[in-house]
């Protein structure tokens, strides 16, 4: 993956925080809050660290930027992807969070970011968004399982778990295989789905 440089000449504002922001997303996506240095962002950056803050004040202000932009992007692909049920829900929901995250791909690292302060305001922000996507998970799941005539509670919050786990697992493969894009990796859970739900009706099935 590219380690992008923003430069400092000529460069218009709203432009050069944007560039900011895709090395300082990368940064956080990568080493986590806790690990990444705002000197090592403006040193990728062609910048220097107090003009960084002079842009977004603090390190927790440039990581909510990177937040706000990740996390609003997400939660939106992910709601209007919510159409249809069983494993066209899910192939609709994949594919709309590869397409969203293919240009900036640590956005979900952020959302889920382990290193985060507790009791923090970016600790609450990214809760907020990631409670978003649960939600909407929730919803899709309880759908699927009414589908089939199933209602327990509980069924549906192991799923909803199973769901957001799976997800995560295979954004992190993403991001380890960067030779594959997002429609690539999109067939390949298509595929793999279709054989898990081909195996599980052959299951299910008597033998005669």
């Amino acid at each position: 993956m590219t380690r992008a440089r923003a430069g400092t000449k000529g460069v218009p504002r709203e432009e050069r925080e944007g560039q900011i922001l895709d090395i300082a997303a990368e940064e956080f996506g990568r080493r986590g809050y806790a690990h990444a240095s705002v000197a090592d962002i403006a040193q990728r950056a062609g910048i220097s660290k107090p003009l960084v803050y002079g842009y977004f004040e603090s390190k927790e202000g440039l990581f909510q930027a990177c937040l706000t932009r990740a996390g609003e992007s997400l939660v939106e692909a992910v709601a209007t992807a919510q159409t249809g049920v069983t494993i066209t829900r899910a192939i609709s929901t994949l594919a709309a969070i590869f397409e969203t995250i293919e240009p900036r791909p640590y956005a979900w690292s952020i959302l889920f970011d382990a290193t985060l302060p507790r009791g923090s305001a970016i600790y609450d922000s990214a809760a907020q968004y990631r409670r978003a996507l649960i939600e909407l998970g929730s919803t899709g799941t309880r759908e699927v399982l009414h589908a089939a005539g199933n209602t327990d509670a509980l069924d549906a919050s192991l799923l909803t778990d199973i769901w957001l786990s799976t997800v995560t697992t295979v954004v992190q493969w993403w991001l380890e295989h960067p030779g594959e894009d997002a429609a690539a990796t999109t067939q390949r859970c298509v595929r793999l789905l279709r054989t898990l739900a081909g195996s599980a009706g052959s299951a299910r099935r008597p033998r005669t």
